[in-house]
């Protein structure tokens, strides 16, 4: 009987973390750029009552009796699916499409800023805006790390008093300066992992390259990383669906757990009372 109770308990809080991870991705179904999770699990220990015995003496031998010991998360995945582009129309607003780029953003202490690649992290979220120095940062104030035409980095820089700003679908960013004459503040550059899933979240629609994600393969929009599409942003690729059924599973889940716990409860009562 204890036996099973705790097999039950280690099912309540593996439910319990798929609930958890479920609930994040439900608060998440607007944020842009978010990547929903999937979790899973895996069984625990056995216990074995009896080994498996070959064929012999007459007999044909026998199959292992064991007992399991409960359930243990197995893994929290990643999923690295493309969301829905929304039209904003806003000037900095860039989407990635057809490719698995991510934006690379860094923060800067020197003044004036310079890219900083080692310190970089990654997003796809592309809802862009400007300081007040005209450079292109993310709402929490990252800098956009971009190249030149030449392929050195850069960091990406609307002078004051530019109009007419346009973002390419090779990702471009230009803008026409005082004179009227159209100029080129540089490229978007995007970076790619051999293993996405294995990006670290990072908080703020930002991931971390991580020892299993791979390292970062670097490049401006194209056919590898995927074109930028201006004026509109990526948002969730949570399926409201999909995790409505996994909180009816976890919390059923979690009840029939509960369930078992309580029989358990019952069985000992039954048995302290003989």
């Amino acid at each position: 009987m204890m036996r099973g109770m705790f097999a039950a308990i280690s099912g309540l809080k593996t439910h319990q973390v798929m609930l958890d991870v479920t609930s994040n991705d439900i608060a998440n179904v607007n944020t842009i750029g978010y990547k929903s999770a999937r979790t899973t699990f895996k069984d625990s220990l056995t216990q074995l009552q009896r080994g498996a015995s070959g064929p012999g003496g007459g007999t044909g031998g026998a199959n292992a009796d064991q007992i399991g010991l409960g359930t243990q998360l197995g893994s929290i995945d990643n999923q690295m699916t493309g969301g829905a582009l929304q039209s904003t129309g806003g000037t900095f607003d860039v989407a990635i499409q057809q490719g698995p780029g991510f934006f690379r953003v860094a923060a800067s202490t020197a003044t004036p800023p310079v890219p900083n690649p080692t310190a970089a992290e990654y997003t796809r979220a592309g809802n862009f805006t400007t300081n007040s120095a005209g450079y292109l940062v993310t709402q929490d104030g990252y800098y956009v790390q971009g190249r030149t035409a030449g392929g050195a980095d850069t960091l990406i820089q609307v002078p004051t008093g530019s109009t007419n700003v346009a973002i390419g679908s090779n990702g471009e960013v230009s803008y026409v300066d005082g004179a009227g004459v159209r100029q080129s503040a540089g490229f978007l550059t995007l970076a790619t992992f051999s293993n996405q899933a294995g990006l670290q979240r990072s908080g703020s629609n930002r991931w971390l390259q991580s020892a299993n994600s791979g390292a970062p393969n670097v490049g401006t929009p194209g056919t590898t990383f995927g074109f930028t599409t201006a004026g509109a942003v990526e948002m969730s690729n949570v399926d409201l669906a999909q995790a409505f059924t996994n909180m009816i599973t976890a919390q059923r889940g979690f009840q029939a757990n509960s369930r078992v716990i309580s029989t358990s409860d019952e069985m000992l009562s039954d048995l302290v009372n003989l």
